[in-house]
């Protein structure tokens, strides 16, 4: 018997994962999205993959960027990614209130992440209902020296360290 899309959400939820922001930039406008689909795909050349819901503004507005950031959040910045985790809307993925600088492909870097890539889409590949982006990496940097924000069966979760 196939599984349901709830009974599968609940098993990959058993997976905990760090939490990014995704960001772009273009024709003067900038935008992110919280993400947990990232994954290393390539040390030669330097790739990464993410996956973005073909039905949201953002999956349209990346593929006209040509090129993201990835932000891996620290534990205290819970508040940026439920911020940008909301439905597309005209507003909902900007980054209103969220401190940034552009990074070296225009992307924008939130000032206050653990430590961040930056990448050129170089593929784009059919995922169900999501486009899997290759994004090859071009530059990155750590920020800050603290713990990432985790996401793990549904809730946001803290590293705790073993004694």
């Amino acid at each position: 018997m196939a599984l349901t899309k709830d009974e599968y959400r609940q098993l990959i939820g058993c997976f905990p994962t760090g939490v990014t922001i995704i960001t772009m930039a273009h024709g003067g406008e900038v935008r992110g999205m919280t993400a947990n689909a990232i994954t290393s795909v390539s040390l030669d050349p330097l790739l990464l993959l993410i996956c973005v819901d073909k039905r949201t503004i953002t999956h349209r507005f990346l593929e006209e960027a040509n090129a993201f950031a990835v932000n891996i959040l620290a534990e205290d910045q819970e508040h940026v990614s439920r911020a940008l985790a909301s439905r597309d809307s005209d507003d909902a993925r900007r980054l209103m209130g969220h401190p940034y600088h552009p990074g070296q492909n225009g992307s924008p870097i939130l000032d206050d992440c653990v430590a961040y890539l930056e990448c050129r889409i170089t593929e784009v590949l059919p995922g169900g209902d999501h486009s899997i982006f290759i994004g090859e990496v071009e530059w990155g940097e750590v920020l800050r020296d603290v713990s990432p924000l985790i996401f793990h069966r549904g809730k946001y979760r803290r590293l705790q360290a073993l004694s």
